[in-house]
């Protein structure tokens, strides 16, 4: 994104996790078009080069029609150039798992388990901090309309009344939350509502004992200095709690039971099944932005940089 040419922005309003707080790195080379219905918004965070004012159904049909009209085909040769810059980038990879040797479980093997166990045909809802990066990273996403999630508005809780929406409209589909033990706190009292409509929801906690983005942020930023972020102590036992309501609990704990759970949670396709998968509290999620950079200027790992 940093090296786009020409930039098309469709109702966001450009916050400070998408520019990096100092908007003069934003996209410097970029013509901007901003999309919005409100103009309030236009212009509000990073100076738009072709504001356009209307609905984006409106807007994005003209646009084709005009696309239609124009008959302009891509020159492949042209763009060679910009496929061998994406590739050097591609060839620094930070979604690389590297497993553990004891079978301690990383988050993004639970993940890629799920897409492999689901065959890719679920519907997944999140909530908010790591697990809702692994889940749109590692989750290998194909179909449309496959990703229920509440993205900047940062909603703790939304995951789990998000994956009983999608089973009462889709009663056949397979519905997942991918959640945290700190995020699914702030709902689980939904058990009891998809107890009463029978509402066979999978949910799947990486259980990290903490806030897992916080505490990430305060490893990287604050030397280890954790404040309100980790509660390993003060956790409830959710494997009895789902049992509580009547559902099924099943706890994962090492890497070689990971599939074999998972497959037995997903057979239970008439029953809600909570899976606590504990999963390393010290893994982190990657790329991550530095504060005052440029989107060309990321974390790749606890090592390495761009």
């Amino acid at each position: 994104m940093h090296y786009c040419d020409v930039l098309l922005g469709i109702g966001v309003r450009f916050d400070d996790r998408v520019t990096n707080s100092d908007t003069s790195k934003f996209c410097p080379d970029a013509t901007i078009l901003h999309v919005d219905i409100d103009p309030a918004s236009i212009s509000k965070t990073v100076a738009a080069d072709v504001p356009i004012v209307g609905s984006v159904t409106a807007v994005l049909e003209e646009m084709i029609d005009c696309l239609e009209q124009a008959q302009q085909a891509c020159d492949a040769e042209a763009l060679e150039t910009w496929w061998q810059q994406i590739a050097k980038w591609r060839e620094k990879d930070s979604l690389g798992v590297t497993p553990h040797t004891n079978g301690v479980i990383k988050p993004q093997q639970v993940v890629q388990a799920v897409h492999r166990i689901t065959k890719g045909d679920a519907y997944i809802s999140t909530d908010v901090g790591q697990h809702q990066m692994f889940a749109a990273q590692y989750y290998g996403f194909d179909k449309p309309r496959r990703w229920i999630n509440s993205g900047g508005l940062g909603t703790m809780g939304f995951g789990f009344p998000a994956a009983m929406g999608v089973q009462l409209a889709f009663p056949d589909a397979i519905s997942v939350c991918i959640t945290g033990e700190g995020s699914f706190q702030m709902n689980l009292q939904e058990f009891a509502t998809c107890m009463q409509y029978n509402l066979p929801v999978k949910i799947i906690c990486l259980n990290n004992q903490s806030l897992g983005m916080v505490r990430q942020w305060q490893d990287m930023q604050y030397g280890g200095r954790y404040s309100h972020s980790t509660y390993a102590e003060s956790l409830p036992d959710f494997v009895k709690l789902a049992e509580a309501y009547g559902h099924v609990g099943i706890r994962v704990e090492n890497l070689s039971e990971l599939d074999s759970k998972l497959e037995e949670a997903f057979a239970l396709k008439d029953r809600l099944v909570f899976v606590d998968v504990m999963v390393d509290p010290e893994e982190h999620v990657y790329p991550m932005a530095i504060k005052g950079g440029a989107m060309k200027d990321m974390i790749l790992s606890k090592t390495e940089r761009t």
